[in-house]
């Protein structure tokens, strides 16, 4: 008996055997077969990777090669394993255009099969063209290309436009060789405006087999644009083209075209290139200078063109206006204050400067703030005499302007002086004289006795100096009755330049008293004592009635006396005695004033005289005398001059004090002596009247 562990050994055996009999049994029942992957054909593009597989059924252990069909080069690489053998051509190109054959050996049996490898070149889409921008208007050539084709007999073009076929073409001409082929296809027409926006479409398509049912198709899109190149480019300038310094000016420039042209304005350079000034339509220049003349250059630029146009600006020197006051020519009296001015208008930061036309110095203060200068003179002197000049500098420019500067003198009113008594009958000399004129040949005097001219006299002597001189008119007459009451007038005219309206005109009056007495002489030896008795009488009441006609008759002021005590120079704190006396017969009225710019000021003083006690610096100044009666007046001043003491200390001697004293009884005295005198004068010619007092 066989136990159980033997039987469990004797199983796998049995079933090792029986399956091996099975397997052989199978084996003997498959053919030896060869199969290919791709199983007759493949197209492959030309830098692609293209496996090729060769397997057997039917043998366990075959063996494969392979070859081409003319036995080139495989130009690829073999895989075995098992039964599956693979080439691999990585990558594909024209030396593997060719059919392979796969050779499979199982023991003495061999089988082949073969595969057609055909290869194609289509790697991009096609590429649209064109000679330039599309402008309206012109012929434009749009081309296109299909690069590294292959094979380009296969090749079909067309070209749209939106729905509209513009060409197509077929590449049919024998290739003598392998290669990659770029071809392309031309179209040229004219846009019009109306394109912009449509579609360009170029489409290729590569028919590599007839039987193949969709061929390899590429297409390209382009959207037109049309472009209008610039132009009717204007320029508009304000507000002028010529200009003056310091204008503004605002120009503006247009251009048309599609796309909108860029503006760009230039200015041209003295050798012809252009400087870049903006990119705006619109330029403005402000505060413009002479240099900034010149051509001015807008451009308008886009993608296909440009269209420039010119403007010529032309800037002048701005003018500008020098006025000079008070005029041409100013007349001013010896001694006063002038002012020149000198004025611009239309220069913002002018140079002013003065000067005499014969370059002498201006003798006098320059002020000058902003477009305005000043020149005064004070007080103007004979120095001062010339024609000034006013120079004014703005810019390149400049201009002078010209004031001439007359000088007189003529201070005082004339003065009347008789050589006597108006006396009936009897000639007297009437002189009438005219005190600091300048100029004296300028100047014309009149006599007038009523309304009747006596003399008139003109001074047209030439004049060596410039000096103040006295001038006077003289002129004898016999004087009548008649003239007694009748006004005698000295009028004086001074011309003082072309300039001048109207001349300066004094004048003086005195009223005249003529004396009627007339003297009888004869020896008092052939006269009876009777009739020289009554004779007597009758000269007696004819000299008393004279004589109170005398007293009665009035004269001018003259003879003026005014005085200052100790002198005209002072010392602060000195006592100062300022004197008025006049001789006239009868007496005048003394009016004492102190001058001053605000007015006069009437001094209270004493048989015309005035005392300062500690005389002080605002004491100095002109003081006046004027001494007046109802037939006219006479003035006289002097000027004190107070100069300011070392120290503060009030100083105040007894001698000036006993000075002061004696001087107020002497001046009195004085002028009492000078009025009593003068009378005894004017009664001695009449000596009969007390020499023959009435005894009859």
């Amino acid at each position: 008996m066989i136990s159980s562990s033997q039987q469990q050994l004797k199983m796998p055996v049995v079933l090792f055997g029986a399956s091996n009999i099975f397997w052989m049994v199978f084996a003997a029942s498959q053919a030896f077969k060869i199969e290919t992957s791709p199983e007759s054909r493949i197209l492959a593009q030309i830098g692609d990777s293209v496996s090729l597989t060769c397997s057997t059924t039917g043998c366990e252990s075959p063996v494969f090669s392979w070859r081409t069909q003319i036995d080139s080069p495989l130009n690829g690489k073999v895989k075995n394993e098992g039964t599956n053998s693979t080439l691999t051509m990585d990558p594909v190109s024209f030396e593997n255009e060719h059919s392979y054959l796969c050779t499979a050996t199982c023991g003495s049996e061999k089988l082949e099969k073969g595969i057609q490898v055909e290869i194609y070149s289509f790697p991009k889409d096609p590429e649209i063209h064109f000679s330039g921008l599309l402008e309206v208007g012109k012929q434009v050539t749009v081309k296109c290309l299909i690069p590294d084709v292959y094979p380009f007999d296969r090749l079909e073009m067309d070209l749209w436009k939106d729905d509209h076929l513009m060409k197509n073409q077929e590449f049919l001409e024998d290739m003598d060789r392998k290669s990659l082929e770029t071809k392309s296809l031309e179209v040229t027409f004219t846009p019009v405006l109306e394109d912009t926006g449509k579609a360009l479409v170029c489409r290729a398509q590569l028919i590599i087999d007839e039987t193949e049912s969709v061929p390899q198709k590429r297409n390209t899109t382009k959207e037109l644009q049309v472009y209008i190149s610039p132009k009717n480019t204007i320029i508009s300038v304000h507000p002028s083209t010529r200009l003056q310094e310091g204008d503004s000016v605002t120009m503006t420039c247009s251009s048309e075209g599609l796309p909108a042209p860029k503006i760009i304005w230039n200015k041209k350079l003295d050798n012809e290139n252009l400087q870049l000034l903006s990119g705006n339509e619109t330029l403005t220049l402000i505060a413009m200078r002479m240099e900034d003349s010149g051509t001015y250059v807008c451009e308008g630029v886009n993608s296909i063109g440009r269209s420039q146009k010119e403007v010529e600006l032309i800037v002048e020197e701005k003018p500008f206006t020098v006025d000079i006051f008070p005029g041409p020519q100013v007349v001013a009296q010896i001694g006063d204050s002038v002012v020149l001015t000198c004025r611009v208008t239309g220069c913002e930061s002018p140079s002013l400067s003065w000067r005499t036309q014969i370059d002498s110095p201006l003798s006098g203060k320059v002020t000058s703030e902003g477009t305005e200068s000043t020149l005064t003179l004070s007080p103007v002197g004979f120095e001062n005499e010339h024609s000034y000049l006013c120079t004014v500098t703005c810019g390149r420019r400049k201009l002078e302007k010209r004031i001439r500067v007359e000088l007189y003198s003529f201070p005082r009113d004339p003065e009347i002086e008789m050589s006597g008594l108006l006396v009936n009958g009897n000639p007297i000399t009437v002189s009438c004289r005219v005190p600091n004129v300048y100029p004296f040949d300028h100047l014309e005097i009149e006599l007038f006795n009523g309304e009747t001219i006596l003399m008139k006299k003109n001074f047209l002597e030439e004049m060596d100096r410039k000096s103040l001189e006295t001038k006077s008119l003289e002129v004898t007459f016999i004087p009548t009755m008649e003239d007694s009451g009748k006004v005698l007038v000295c009028r004086a005219k001074l011309h003082t330049g072309e300039m001048e309206s109207e001349h300066k005109q004094r004048q003086s009056t005195q009223t005249l008293y003529v004396n009627g007495l007339s003297f009888l002489f004869v020896p008092l030896g052939i006269i009876p004592p009777k009739v020289l008795g009554i004779s007597c009488y009758l000269i007696t009441t004819r000299l008393v009635f004279l004589r109170k006609n005398l007293e009665r008759a009035m004269f001018a002021p003259k003879d003026i006396q005014l005085t200052v005590f100790p002198s005209e120079s002072v010392k602060e704190g000195d006592t100062v005695i300022i004197s008025c006396t006049c001789g006239n017969i009868p007496e005048t009225w003394i009016i004492l004033k102190k001058k001053a710019e605000t007015g006069d000021t009437v001094l209270k003083s004493v048989d015309g005289a005035y005392t300062i006690l500690k005389v002080q610096l605002e004491d100095a100044g002109v003081y006046e005398c004027e001494s007046k009666n109802e037939v006219g007046s006479q003035l006289r001043n002097l000027t004190l001059d107070v100069k300011g003491r070392d120290n503060t200390k009030d100083y105040f001697s007894p001698e000036l004090l006993l000075l002061y004293c004696a001087s107020s009884l002497i001046i009195p005295a004085i002028g009492m002596i000078i009025y009593f005198a003068r009378k005894a004068n004017m009664k001695g010619s009449y000596s009969l009247v007390e020499a023959q007092k009435s005894k009859v």
